[in-house]
């Protein structure tokens, strides 16, 4: 085990490379974690989150990654942003995407900085060391709030006295000895602001999410067509949602994060949806260089670009809608139709049915119109 000094050498090179928390976490965090990861797999809550089941295993604690692993270095990054991302809400003609993505990709950012300390661990200890930030199957929340970074508040996400939810995290596993920091002593009290700002209702209780609820699950992760019964609920947010960490009371402790990559890009504070409808794949590419929302495609973009143009009410915008009927992708034609639907008069939707379904062979395509359709004769029929 190393000493005091060396642990005060270490904590103030990482502190250096620019992150704002620098503590450490026995690499064993106790079976806790694990058994939470296996109820809420159980349970469905991943939705079609497939790697996570496929990495059970290795994710339920790090020494079932890395049995060697002694000790966990973890990292905090502020991200804060400088105003409420809610605020966009009141602006429906104009998309929300997360404070996270607006910025450079925290990924490449955070490894980099990560690999450094790594080497200098290396070099200084002789010791075998391994990183990750949040795509490797290494539950980042549970060791910092094992290292005292915070705790997991009732949103499930990283809680800090310091710097409210707005915490990027990443962590440096170790086979080096190294004096575990105290976790700290925090709770959310009777609060529930997060859970109740949630626009889907994802909260099954305090401290439990079902995932597959989510609007950041729902416009990030999944692969399929978003549940009809939850599109009106997503409003104007088109990738990601903020509003479980920025209801948080203790965000009233942080400050704007000084790192200039994550300052936003000003064509991604408030991008106007009807711009962004009509983006083919080179200019998705184009203007998303750089930023996480990239890894999510065109296709999936777009399908979250057309709910939120749904729930604008705005009929001007169904000359943004009626090109993406006939897209490619069938996972933009549903969400057009579903957007249509919600846009169109009924001469338009009743001209626009016909023509489409006549070439129409998707059979997603084909029962969203039909739902319109009988959704419509009923409106009609009263």
């Amino acid at each position: 085990m190393i000493d005091g000094a060396d642990k005060a050498r270490l904590i103030a090179y990482s502190l250096e490379q620019g992150f704002d928390e620098a503590r450490v976490s026995s690499a064993d965090f106790g079976k806790k974690p694990g058994e939470y990861l296996d109820a809420f797999l159980q349970a469905g809550y991943h939705g079609d989150m497939d790697w996570l089941v496929a990495k059970q295993k290795w994710r339920r604690h790090p020494q079932s990654l890395w049995p060697e692993a002694k000790s966990a270095l973890v990292l905090g990054l502020n991200y804060a942003p400088a105003s409420d991302p809610r605020a966009l809400a009141d602006h429906p003609d104009r998309g929300i995407i997360s404070v996270y993505a607006q910025g450079k990709d925290y990924h490449d950012l955070i490894k980099k900085r990560l690999k450094r300390i790594a080497r200098w661990i290396v070099q200084e200890f002789g010791a075998d060391v391994k990183v990750f930030v949040d795509t490797a199957p290494v539950m980042e929340k549970p060791l910092a709030a094992s290292a005292g970074l915070g705790w997991q508040g009732k949103h499930t996400n990283l809680l800090s006295r310091n710097f409210g939810s707005w915490l990027f995290l990443g962590c440096i596993l170790t086979t080096l000895e190294i004096a575990p920091d105290d976790p700290t002593t925090g709770d959310c009290g009777s609060c529930t602001a997060c859970l109740d700002v949630c626009p889907t209702q994802a909260f099954v209780g305090p401290y439990k999410l079902d995932a597959s609820k989510c609007i950041s699950y729902l416009t990030i992760e999944t692969r399929a067509h978003i549940p009809r019964d939850i599109r009106s609920a997503m409003g104007n947010r088109i990738y990601g949602c903020d509003d479980c960490l920025s209801v948080c009371p203790w965000n009233k402790f942080a400050k704007r994060s000084r790192e200039m990559a994550f300052m936003p890009r000003a064509e991604l504070t408030a991008p106007r949806l009807s711009d962004l409808a009509g983006l083919d794949d080179t200019a998705f590419r184009e203007i998303f260089s750089g930023s996480p929302v990239k890894r999510l495609g065109r296709n999936r973009f777009i399908r979250n670009v057309l709910i939120a143009l749904g729930n604008q009410k705005d009929r001007s915008q169904v000359t943004h809608v009626t090109p993406l009927l006939e897209d490619p992708s069938p996972i933009i034609r549903v969400a057009a139709v579903w957007a249509l639907h919600q846009l169109g008069s009924v001469s338009d939707f009743n001209k626009l049915y016909d023509a489409c379904m006549i070439r129409e062979s998707d059979p997603d395509v084909i029962e969203e119109w039909q739902i319109a359709k009988k959704e419509r004769l009923d409106e009609q029929t009263g």
